[in-house]
């Protein structure tokens, strides 16, 4: 590797949270999780002093009580995230105009060439950390890597307020040495198939053969061959564009009753609204995706009028989607969730000023 590229990717320290206990003294130093406390209610983010007693993102509001009985819980405010966000944002455009947002959280930065002149990624880090301080009174998390697979996982590495960097020689001993399910891209069902397979470590996974891992896993099998590798020439994007947000599950077991699946789908519009909270998005399509035993397939769509601004509209969306399944004598493999038709930013402006609790009228496309 010759001129290996220079990334970086900065990732906010429980974003959402930390804005919540900067402006409000009373919470610094407690237990908080931004969502709803009702019983369907969802974790967005949790601050560290919650993630100590386990509470942490995407999990049930009654479990993460259960979990932390002192939980204060404070409804989000994300027109004050996104106005956070677009100041961390402008600090990045300082570097460099190759920034890629990933979230309202986190961005990858490519600062091969950059603003400053300055040839260390490294030092342009732990400038970007020192004035996110100063001017906004929050921590964030770097890495700093030759690629976006390596940036993104070395900037959890030392997390929070941690910066670590991993070099063209490191890569590969440090991938190694790397337990599967804190590869990025790699989630909790795919870890849990890898194990059953004896996959813990990176240097297990490097062992298995590209046509092994796309017949076991599909065209996700090529990227785990790669970063196995540490390989991964995806670009730093700063056009991309998010269309949607979604999430699915293929099952070990067959699913054959709707009760099931509404206990395998709970746990994935879960993961769905949270990446959506991430996103700061409000979309007004929810699409179901249905898989059958025998690799036929079916999607269920519904439009409304009213963005998905809370999990128990998601949720109550997703069933009453579920719901419209006609009986089959075929068992389901796969169910998937997601969310589209985004708001664009003069949507929303108007959007919030409505008090949608008012308005539950909705329409809906087959």
């Amino acid at each position: 590797m010759e001129h290996p590229e220079k990334i970086i990717h900065v990732d906010m320290d429980a974003f959402y949270a930390a804005i919540e206990q900067r402006d409000h003294p009373e919470l610094r130093g407690r237990p908080i999780a931004i969502g709803s406390k009702g019983r369907r209610g969802v974790v967005a983010t949790a601050s560290y002093e919650a993630r100590r007693f386990g509470v942490h993102s995407a999990m049930a509001s009654v479990t993460a009580l259960r979990q932390c009985p002192g939980l204060i819980f404070v409804p989000p405010r994300m027109d004050k995230y996104k106005e956070v966000s677009r100041q961390i944002r402008a600090i990045f455009f300082e570097y460099t105009d190759l920034v890629e947002p990933l979230s309202l959280d986190e961005a990858y930065l490519n600062v091969t060439e950059n603003k400053k002149h300055n040839p260390s990624a490294t030092l342009i880090a732990k400038e970007i950390k020192k004035r996110i301080v100063t001017e906004t009174r929050l921590t964030a998390s770097a890495g700093v890597s030759y690629n976006k697979f390596l940036a993104k996982t070395a900037s959890d590495v030392k997390k929070p307020d941690g910066l670590f960097v991993i070099t063209p020689k490191e890569a590969q001993e440090f991938i190694d040495h790397l337990k599967v399910e804190r590869f990025y891209g790699i989630g909790k069902v795919t870890a849990e198939k890898l194990h059953q397979m004896g996959i813990f470590f990176g240097a297990d996974l490097k062992k298995l053969s590209e046509h092994r891992l796309v017949q076991t896993f599909g065209k996700a099998g090529h990227y785990y061959y790669q970063i196995a590798r540490g390989i991964d020439h995806r670009p730093v994007n700063p056009n991309r564009e998010l269309k949607s947000v979604g999430g699915e599950n293929t099952f070990d077991t067959d699913l054959a009753t709707h009760i099931e699946m509404e206990q395998e789908l709970l746990p994935i519009a879960e993961k769905v609204y949270e990446r959506l909270r991430k996103t700061g998005k409000l979309g007004r399509t929810i699409t179901l995706k249905v898989k059958f035993d025998d690799f036929t397939q079916i999607t269920r769509s519904k439009t409304s009028l009213i963005p998905v601004i809370s999990f128990e509209m998601l949720w109550k969306h997703t069933l009453e989607l579920l719901s419209q399944l006609n009986e089959t004598s075929h068992r389901v493999r796969l169910l998937g969730v997601t969310v589209s038709n985004f708001l664009t930013e003069e949507q929303e402006a108007i959007q919030l000023e409505i008090d949608w609790s008012r308005n539950s009228s909705s329409q809906s496309s087959l």
